[in-house]
């Protein structure tokens, strides 16, 4: 079990790393690691997730349609409610609320995910989660973040974020190769639509790249900000790596409305350590940035024994 999950959390830990020493030898910057995210998030990930999806059995995809629900409702509630505790019960200021309810409700599952669901399930299976909760963080995470950040910075007096709405953060979503990359694989394997193993191994190629070039670039992220501890962070860190895997556990197991690999896999998923969107919506829009910042890498640094802990107990 120790040699488990040292091969699943381990390579997490030393490609973040070796990302954070480039940014300290100054070989990377923060706008190297744009760049680097840029590439990932429009052509890397949408391809490994639309190769993965497109290499799964209808028969299996079907089967995890529960599983989908699950993933959904999870992701949904840990952002939303963290949220209304954080604005209405802890009092804190809008942009801070939904930045600190981002690091909690949002899994970098789109980096992580792969390494780690991968190892533990297969690469097909992780994919389907990966794509369900890539599908969450674009069409609904980042949308409403994003206004409640704009509608945060307008009542400082700042137009740091474009003024949109609703419908036009949705149709911004749907355009992003992340979301229909995603879709599109969906759409074939229902349709049994297949696709040139030839284009298949070309579209591997650079999807492999995936994990190691955003795990890197996430460390040169990571270095640009001072890292700090308070209890705000404690907060985030606790919620996002223990206490909703754990609350999730506990709600599944007894209604019994997935498989036992189906919850193992979803607990583990939504044990990944926070996105790191988190910080660059945070230092777009000038808020909570060193707060989000330590958020990420005490989550991400902690993840291998919080990781570690679920995979031990659930026997993964």
């Amino acid at each position: 079990m120790i040699a488990t999950i040292l091969n699943a959390m381990l390579p997490i830990v030393v490609t973040l790393v070796l990302g954070m020493v480039a940014a300290w030898h100054q070989d990377f910057d923060a706008n190297g690691a744009r760049v680097l995210n840029r590439m990932v998030m429009i052509y890397a990930l949408p391809l490994v997730l639309f190769t993965g999806i497109l290499s799964t059995p209808r028969s299996q995809l079907v089967g995890h349609t529960a599983l989908t629900a699950v993933l959904v409702i999870a992701l949904i509630a840990s952002y939303m409610i963290p949220f209304l505790v954080a604005r209405y019960v802890v009092r804190r200021d809008l942009m801070s609320a939904a930045l600190q309810a981002l690091a909690i409700g949002c899994p970098n599952i789109g980096f992580v995910g792969l390494p780690v669901l991968g190892y533990l399930f297969g690469p097909s299976v992780a994919s389907i989660s990966v794509a369900v909760s890539s599908l969450v963080l674009v069409v609904f995470h980042i949308p409403v973040t994003m206004m409640l950040l704009t509608a945060g910075a307008a009542q400082r007096g700042d137009a740091s974020g474009p003024p949109t709405g609703i419908p036009a953060q949705i149709a911004a979503a749907l355009k992003e190769p992340m979301v229909w990359g995603p879709l599109l694989g969906f759409a074939m394997v229902l349709l049994e639509i297949p696709l040139p193993t030839p284009l298949m191994k070309s579209f591997d190629l650079l999807g492999a790249a995936t994990a190691g070039v955003a795990l890197f670039s996430s460390g040169i992220t990571l270095y640009s900000q001072r890292v700090m501890f308070n209890l705000p962070i404690a907060v985030s860190t606790l919620s996002r790596n223990l206490l909703i895997p754990a609350i999730v556990w506990a709600v599944v197991v007894p209604l019994g409305v997935i498989s036992n690999d189906q919850m193992k896999e979803a607990v583990i998923a939504l044990a990944i350590p926070s996105a790191v969107v988190c910080v660059i919506l945070a230092v777009q829009f000038r808020a909570a940035e060193r707060e989000i910042a330590s958020t990420i890498f005490w989550s991400t640094i902690l993840s291998l024994p919080t990781v570690g802990l679920f995979i031990w107990l659930l026997g993964a």
